[in-house]
């Protein structure tokens, strides 16, 4: 499944030019409606300013375990499959891009989380979405204070679409 199509959600006030690409055998995948819902809240929620010229563009490549570990071993040093990554475009000054960068998600580490922690695998696959696009805004969670309200950014953002805090496990 792979969508370029400009995406205007008049709640988010946001066109989107999401590229979805369906790299994995998984089977119950969200949708290309819910991914841009969770891609375009996310935005929203970090107060996105979108370059009113320019679409805001970024990609959401949904992988197998084995694509996964190898970009995760090449960009971390981390040799084995990871829920989400996140690489954010560096725009060259002076070009006028609304390029966000690429989210790659896991969907076998995504379903196997999902069910370790009792969580609906569609609130799981909208925490992972939406932490993804947070990095990609510039949030991260190595340090305590910036883990702190990336965090509550995101318990906020999901709350408004009715899924419960992802940090509250029910084993």
């Amino acid at each position: 499944m792979t969508s370029m199509n400009p995406i205007n959600h008049s709640k988010f006030n946001i066109e989107l030019e999401l590229d979805i690409q369906l790299a994995s055998t998984a089977t119950n995948l969200p949708t290309q409606t819910q991914i841009s819902q969770w891609v375009l809240a996310g935005l929203s929620g970090a107060n996105y300013t979108p370059d009113a010229a320019n679409p805001t563009e970024l990609t959401v490549r949904i992988v197998d375990s084995e694509e996964s570990q190898k970009l995760n071993g090449t960009y971390r040093q981390n040799h084995k499959p990871t829920n989400v990554l996140s690489f954010p475009f560096e725009n060259i000054p002076g070009v006028p891009l609304a390029l966000l960068g690429d989210l790659i998600i896991c969907a076998p580490v995504v379903q196997q989380e999902a069910a370790e922690q009792n969580k609906s695998a569609e609130a799981h696959w909208a925490h992972l979405v939406i932490h993804g696009t947070l990095h990609l805004l510039g949030y991260d969670h190595i340090k305590q204070d910036e883990a702190e309200q990336m965090e509550g950014l995101e318990i906020d953002i999901l709350h408004s679409l009715g899924f419960p805090d992802p940090y509250v496990t029910n084993n």
